[in-house]
């Protein structure tokens, strides 16, 4: 049995490799608060969840399919709950009574496979149970398949056979096994065998007709003689043991799976419920083709930002049409970092199958996205900031590739103001030319003013807002940049 809730055709890696700059995104994008509040301090939740928004999907059919199953558990939490405690069951049961098949010997081996198998049996009727009474509740194609699947897989027969065979495997009467004697006087073929009279009544077992026996008793002290029986009931078991201990490992399997692949979704209903709480607006985006670069989005703010401080905060509107490029200019304390994060964020939720912290938000899938912020110095820098900054640039380009998406806030700024200029024009246009989108964040004037009187038909520039009394609303508005990043009022404020 296949679970297939997080990918249409294969399973839910945990172990899938992260992206190189994954260290960077979740310092960056400040990811470490969004999956505390998914996982709530549970460590596994927290792994998944990691893996899953950093391991970002390629295609709108994989993010289609992997939203449509989320509509659902968000549309049914209790029963996807239900489903889930059904999994955290099956492992602490087997923590409890099982030591796993491990066994030594076929007869311990058999043992332990059919204690596992009866523990599971009434996990597994209580699946039945759940998805008989909720299928119709569920909408997504990922749902309705894995419902079926149980239903066809798990139905009253498949009950019934189950019952018997873990009932009959248990030989509480002992077990009937035939050989054959070679022409050296040793046993061969040593096969487990069902007693036919152990399932008839009592009258059959009167009136059949008895064939000739042969029976031998040990003695109580006889170890040697215990010891060999003890041989060949393994050798009649071993076959069976091995079979058992293959559907036992199996069914564990799928729990272990299905409890993986849910993990995600619990996630994903743990924040939902968490935004609602603060009355922090979410959607699901809608994904326009490659060859358009549009970003067209309402109300988008930083979902990190909003979980520390547990309010409501201001969103942006954006409307950009077929742009690669967008440069953000102005005031100092202004919003322009926490906008950065939103956008770096809803692309990151978005590409593993999320909502995103917006009311609305339309755009493009990307190959990657990257990003490069300034570093305080420190001890464990090599070279100097401006050094560094180059090094990681370095690193970006070795990584990228055609569609991706890259985040800078103030780069290139560790040096004078024409050559951090110089440097950050010839790299963005260098990306553009390559087909990835650029957000740029900047307070060097020469740069910005540039890409506006020569780039202005692939470019957006957006600037923090101020008011005339010099406050700001953290608005981030469209309009060209200015000289001045209005570092006076930051002085008057402070002094």
């Amino acid at each position: 049995m296949r679970v297939f809730l997080m990918h249409r055709q294969k399973d839910f890696d945990i172990k899938e490799n992260l992206p190189p700059n994954s260290d960077i995104l979740m310092s960056d994008l400040e990811l470490e608060v969004l999956l505390e509040t998914m996982s709530e301090d549970d460590d596994f939740l927290y792994d998944i969840s990691k893996t899953a928004l950093l391991c970002s999907l390629k295609s709108k059919e994989d993010v289609l399919y992997r939203q449509d199953i989320l509509k659902d558990c968000l549309h049914n939490p209790d029963i996807v709950k239900a489903i889930y405690d059904l999994t955290i069951k099956s492992l602490e049961k087997k923590q409890q009574n099982w030591l796993g098949v491990f066994g030594r010997y076929p007869a311990s081996l058999l043992g332990s496979s059919v204690s596992l198998l009866s523990m599971y049996f009434e996990l597994l009727k209580e699946l039945r149970t759940i998805v008989d009474e909720n299928r119709d509740k569920f909408n997504s194609i990922g749902f309705k398949r894995f419902f079926s699947m149980i239903q066809k897989e798990l139905d009253n027969d498949y009950f019934e056979v189950v019952k018997e065979h873990l009932k009959e495997l248990k030989f509480k009467k002992g077990v009937l096994i035939s050989a054959k004697l070679t022409q050296a006087y040793e046993g061969a073929d040593y096969t487990l065998r069902r007693d036919k009279m152990a399932s008839k009544s009592w009258i059959g077992k009167v009136l059949t007709k008895k064939s000739k026996e042969y029976s031998h008793a040990l003695h109580p002290r006889d170890d040697a003689g215990a010891k060999v029986l003890r041989n060949l009931r393994d050798e009649g078991l071993n076959d069976v043991a091995n079979s058992l201990s293959s559907s036992a490992t199996h069914v564990d399997n799928f729990f272990i799976s299905l409890r993986r692949e849910l993990s995600f979704y619990i996630g994903c209903i743990n924040l939902d419920k968490k935004l609602q709480e603060l009355n922090c607006k979410s959607v699901f985006p809608n994904i326009i083709s490659k060859n358009n670069f549009n970003f067209l989005v309402k109300d988008l703010y930083d979902i990190s930002l909003a979980l520390v401080l547990d309010k409501k905060i201001v969103g942006n509107d954006i409307d950009a049409n077929n742009k690669k490029l967008f440069i953000v200019t102005g005031a100092n304390q202004g919003g322009k970092t926490t906008f950065l994060r939103s956008v770096g964020l809803a692309q990151l939720m978005m590409q593993c199958g999320m909502f995103v912290s917006s009311s609305s938000y339309e755009t493009t899938l990307c190959s990657g996205i990257f990003t490069h912020f300034k570093k305080e110095e420190d001890k464990e820098m090599k070279s100097g900031k401006f050094d560094e900054e180059l090094a990681r640039m370095s690193d970006i380009v070795d990584q990228i590739s055609p569609n991706a998406l890259v985040l800078f806030n103030e780069s290139f700024a560790s040096t004078n103001e024409a050559e951090g200029s110089q440097i950050a024009q010839q790299i963005i246009k260098a990306l553009m030319q390559r087909d990835i989108r650029v957000f740029f964040i900047t307070h060097m004037y020469e740069l910005a003013n540039y890409f506006y009187e020569k780039e202005t038909n692939n470019t957006l520039f957006l600037r923090a807002n101020r008011n005339k009394d010099g406050n700001r609303d953290f608005k981030i508005i469209k309009a060209p940049p200015l000289q001045t990043s209005f570092a006076k009022d930051i002085y008057d404020t402070i002094f």
